[in-house]
């Protein structure tokens, strides 16, 4: 039985986030009983206990002036009095007159928003962003993730490299049986805090806690900088407390519409384009590894990735198989930078090599070269198990089929069933609810910014959540998955600069280019 492991999980993992349940939404939990979480001062101190793997050490190091502290949320909002976690915060201070602080998330969900803090500051720093002179820019690691406390724990890293860490089903070869899914939830339980714990990790605690953060920052109003994920945790903090948001931008823009199954179906069409754009880009070398006509790039991938599914072939001292070829490649595809890399993979299938399609496996997933991994596959499925709708194993299968005809790419060649729901046993149902964050009252002017090659968040779901909101929508013409914080492009520099200090949102029908 192939398995999905973390390396293959950005094949299926960060595609299978933002997908909601059908249940209706609950309000949110009176403010009742927090007084002495938001009363409470935080003690900052050096990021040095803040991190897991030497790649963040090394990039955190990097920020002058980076502090870290921990911050106390209740695990259940309807029973504050009972057990805490431990918000894992960043904060970057402002470097003149200060506006407020900016919180920002970077997406997943499991992404380390602590370690997001110190990239966005590199980023901003390097275009000489005024965010950066005017707010303290704050990230932090929700529940379950990276640094705070308890982090969201299935499997070693020594297991991960064994390539033993099954995650999920859809857009894989992996076939479950309950036995399995059964399994993969109590060892998490074990490791994670317990079944208490896992019951905390929606999306709607997260911005709970997030206002909690915004009190305990001295914040009257929060502005919000969110991008993929981030994007769902916004709406959703707008849905709760409308009241409270002072501005919110949001990058990488999901549909809060969109239910399951058309959320994931949507966003590996998605990843089928971006493939077959980066076969254009292959398709201008001579020894392009998938052929000169684009037209059959798909059909020549399937017959150098498909016999990897009985037949995996060494990589980086272990094995690659199927599903992690394919995550290899998707983790490429999210920006046009690392089609050379996707190509160079390739041509290694060719000579029975699958070192640097693991490699992008392993930079994604966050592995350090000396095998420390992050918690993101662990922390993206649990906090996926309190969001999204759970399928039967008929629904799954359904699913997985029409994965692969919607990117048949992906497609292993292979009759497949098993797929069942990796949630299925979790210690409580989804509380996301589907559809969120719509009519919502009173939230003052947002926006919301798409880029129109999006290969995860499409430019339609961001069209659409824009329409939802009644956000401001600023176009971006070009390839690439978020762009905000990367400070890369004036054009949307200008732009996010003037929403977030001056509350400017830009004319209906802006646009920049890549």
């Amino acid at each position: 039985m192939s398995v999905l492991t973390r390396r293959g999980l950005t094949a299926t993992v960060l595609v299978l986030t933002l997908a909601a349940c059908t249940s209706e939404s609950p309000a949110p939990a009176p403010s009742a009983g927090l007084e002495r979480f938001h009363q409470q001062t935080l003690q900052w101190e050096k990021c040095d206990d803040y991190t897991s793997t030497a790649t963040e050490d090394t990039i955190m190091a990097l920020v002058d002036g980076l502090e870290c502290a921990r911050m106390e949320a209740p695990l259940n909002y309807a029973e504050p009095g009972g057990r805490t976690v431990e918000i894992a915060v960043a904060r970057h201070a402002a470097r003149g007159a200060k506006v407020g602080s900016l919180v920002t998330n970077p997406g997943g969900p499991g992404g380390s928003g602590v370690f997001g803090a110190a990239t966005t500051v590199l980023g901003l720093d390097e275009a000489k962003s005024p965010l950066l002179e005017r707010f303290d820019l704050v990230g932090f690691d929700p529940r379950g993730v990276g640094a705070t406390r308890p982090a969201v724990d299935c499997f070693t890293d020594a297991e991960a490299d064994r390539n033993a860490v099954p995650l999920t089903t859809q857009g894989t070869t992996v076939e479950w049986t309950e036995n399995d899914t059964r399994a993969v939830v109590e060892r998490c339980a074990k490791d994670s805090g317990g079944p208490e714990a896992l019951a905390g990790l929606g999306t709607r605690d997260v911005a709970r806690d997030m206002d909690v953060l915004r009190v305990v920052l001295g914040d009257e109003k929060l502005t919000f900088l969110g991008q993929s994920y981030g994007t769902r945790l916004g709406a959703v903090y707008a849905e709760q407390f409308p009241q409270n948001v002072r501005a919110m931008l949001l990058d990488g823009a999901i549909d809060s519409r969109q239910a399951t199954v058309e959320r994931r179906v949507g966003a590996y069409t998605g990843f089928q384009a971006a493939f077959e754009r980066m076969a254009a880009f292959c398709a201008q070398q001579a020894s392009c590894p998938i052929g000169r006509d684009p037209k059959t790039a798909t059909a020549e991938f399937q017959k150098l990735v498909q016999p990897l599914h009985e037949k995996p072939i060494p990589a980086l001292g272990g094995e690659l198989d199927f599903d992690g070829a394919v995550g290899g490649v998707i983790s490429g595809l999210y920006t046009s930078a690392a089609w050379p890399r996707i190509v160079k993979g390739l041509a290694q299938l060719r000579q029975n090599r699958g070192d640097e399609l693991a490699q992008l496996g392993f930079d994604f997933g966050g592995r350090d070269a000396k095998g420390a991994w992050t918690n993101f596959g662990e922390a993206n499925y649990a906090i996926n198990c309190m969001d999204e709708q759970r399928l039967t194993e008929e629904q799954g299968n359904e699913l997985r089929a029409a994965i692969f005809q919607a990117a048949p790419f992906m497609d292993p060649g292979v009759e497949l069933t098993g797929a069942r729901d990796g949630c299925e046993h979790w210690p409580a149902p989804p509380t996301l609810g589907f559809p969120y964050a719509v009519d919502v009252q009173g939230l003052p002017a947002t926006l919301v910014v798409s880029i129109t090659g999006d290969p995860t968040t499409p430019h339609a779901g961001g069209i659409r959540l824009a329409e939802t909101l009644g956000s401001a929508l600023l176009t971006v013409r070009g390839e690439g998955h978020t762009i905000v914080t990367a400070g890369t492009n004036p054009c949307v520099n200008e732009a996010a600069a003037a929403y977030l200090i001056d509350l400017e949102v830009p004319a209906k029908g802006a646009t920049c280019t890549l």
